[in-house]
């Protein structure tokens, strides 16, 4: 089985409640081969939401403490994305999932690249929180950009 962001199957889930909908990914959803998760939601926030980013490094640097995840008004949410992100490896291995497709430039989901923690749209290599837990604990992780090369 495989996790899938929520957000590309069609769910509006996302910080500004809209969806980012790849019917791609939403075919493996509709055809039972997937199962939807959104770390944002399993960690405790609600929909609409601020927007995020990790300020001072990646979603590495969240899990070893040397990064924070902040909303654009300040208000650190480091805790719950930590939540989230292990909500979602909680759930991965429940199902027994090898293989994730996560939204890229999330501050949970990016799997290559992120925002830079400026809220000024400027994007960097790197990963989020969520990618970097599930990658940790062997589980291949990939973005709705390059998911077909992996299935």
């Amino acid at each position: 089985m495989i996790l899938i962001s929520a957000c590309l199957a069609g769910l509006k889930v996302r910080y500004n409640g809209t969806d980012s909908l790849d019917e791609r990914i939403q075919k493996l959803v509709l055809e039972n081969k997937a199962l939807t998760v959104c770390p944002e939601l399993m960690g405790g926030f609600s929909t609409p939401r601020e927007p995020a980013e990790i300020v001072d490094g990646d979603g590495e640097d969240v899990l070893d403490g040397r990064a924070r995840v902040v909303e654009i008004s300040g208000r650190d949410v480091t805790e719950l994305y930590l939540k989230g992100a292990y909500a979602t490896l909680h759930k991965a291995l429940e199902i027994g999932a090898t293989k994730v497709v996560l939204k890229e430039y999330s501050p949970s989901c990016g799997s290559a690249m992120i925002y830079n923690g400026d809220f000024n749209g400027t994007k960097l290599g790197g990963v989020g929180v969520t990618t970097a837990l599930l990658r940790r604990n062997s589980i291949v992780v990939c973005s709705e950009d390059d998911f077909l090369e992996l299935f």
